[in-house]
């Protein structure tokens, strides 16, 4: 058996070795609170700052643009809530999809229950937003469309220049949930219309509990967060230094290996699709052909509960994840494939392998086999085979 195999970069990934070592000394020598006026403070608030130019200049943004937060969900919340309560007496109407992360539809539920509107658009059969149903969902009290860059479940990759165009010329507030496709695809926020994007730090090899939001010059959100000036008054709380600079080391070094790390991983991806559907019958790819995230690759497999080859796979030491929910003891189908018309059956059918940049194709051979063996000894005994 080979060692164990991690195949879930989606959910998170491991931190670099080289932002450990920079994150070091923000959690011994230089402890500092950001806020102190002695050296101490001064110099953590010097590391903060530094850290902020660096991910601004990734994302081709203005430093004062960038607000760090703990995390994708935190930054959601706060592009959300922080645009429709500043906004409220413009209008109370919220567009966004579907298939967005939980973070997002939770978001908008609350703000229903206050009185808010939420349009939920439907995605085609590959999981992708159209523009055109975007626009008609508008209408003259709409503040706020909140489309994600790239689903986190199945890779597809939403026309985000499109829509954020669509939103401009209705001089409506874009905001994109890009805490997938940060590191995997360029985003270039000088050309791009968009107002707010979200991106956080686990998913590109740095560490938890740190992330971001870009607020375009020029945008004004209701804070989330009340206490001291932080942030630039937006986000209160103090700063969590270490995880500021481990962030900003994390997205330099995605950076510097980008086309490398791409060109490996969308080998893997590809050899993983190649070798199961040349080994396993009834099959179904889940997510656009084309429009995708190089690393994630979902797969329904017909007769076959996903989460049973989750844990069969769990036990030959390869970590995936499956495409349902454990709610209440009861295992639900994924909303965003349900989304797709996929069908109840084949949704909790299905399985995410997202992976990263030390996996190697021996792995990839590796995982393809144990698959093709838990699939026929499950389907040996299921009654849906």
């Amino acid at each position: 058996m080979m060692n164990k195999i991690y195949m879930d970069h989606s959910a998170t990934t491991p931190v670099d070795s080289h932002v450990v070592d920079t994150m070091l000394p923000y959690l011994r020598e230089q402890y500092g609170n950001p806020s102190s006026i002695h050296s101490f403070g001064r110099a953590t608030k010097i590391a903060i700052e530094e850290a902020r130019e660096k991910i601004a200049a990734i994302l081709n943004a203005r430093p004062n643009e960038i607000f760090f937060t703990s995390g994708g969900t935190e930054s959601d919340n706060l592009a959300i809530k922080g645009t429709a309560l500043q906004l409220q007496d413009k209008g109370k109407h919220i567009i966004t999809s579907q298939t967005e992360h939980h973070a997002v539809l939770r978001t908008c539920q609350f703000l229903e229950t206050i009185g808010y509107r939420v349009t939920y658009l439907k995605p085609d059969s590959h999981g992708q937003i159209h523009p055109g149903d975007v626009e008609s969902a508008i209408d003259n009290e709409t503040i706020l469309i909140s489309i994600m860059h790239a689903n986190n479940e199945t890779g597809t990759i939403n026309p985000i220049d499109e829509i954020g165009q669509i939103a401009r010329e209705n001089n409506i507030f874009f905001h994109s949930d890009a805490v997938q496709s940060f590191g995997k695809l360029d985003i270039k926020l000088n050309e791009l219309p968009i107002d707010l994007l979200t991106i956080t730090s686990h998913k590109i090899y740095g560490p938890k509990g740190i992330g971001a939001l870009f607020v375009r010059n020029g945008v004004k959100l209701m804070k989330q967060l009340h206490g001291g000036e932080h942030e630039r008054g937006l986000r209160a709380g103090t700063e969590n230094v270490a995880g500021m600079v481990g962030f900003a080391k994390a997205a330099e070094l995605m950076i510097q290996n980008h086309e490398q790390n791409t060109h490996h991983i969308q080998n893997l991806s590809d050899t993983l699709i190649k070798g199961i559907v040349e080994s396993i019958d009834r099959v179904h790819f889940n997510g656009h052909p084309e429009h995708r995230l190089p690393n994630v690759v979902n797969i329904s497999f017909e007769g076959v509960e996903g989460e049973s080859l989750l844990m069969g796979l769990d036990l030959r030491g390869i970590a995936v994840s499956s495409g349902s929910a454990c709610t209440s003891g009861s295992i639900e189908p994924s909303h965003v494939l349900l989304a797709m018309n996929v069908s109840s059956q084949l949704a909790q059918a299905s399985v995410r392998f997202s992976l990263g940049r030390k996996n190697t194709i021996e792995e990839v051979e590796y995982v393809v086999g144990k698959t093709k063996e838990i699939v026929n000894r499950l389907r040996s005994f299921s009654p849906f085979s």
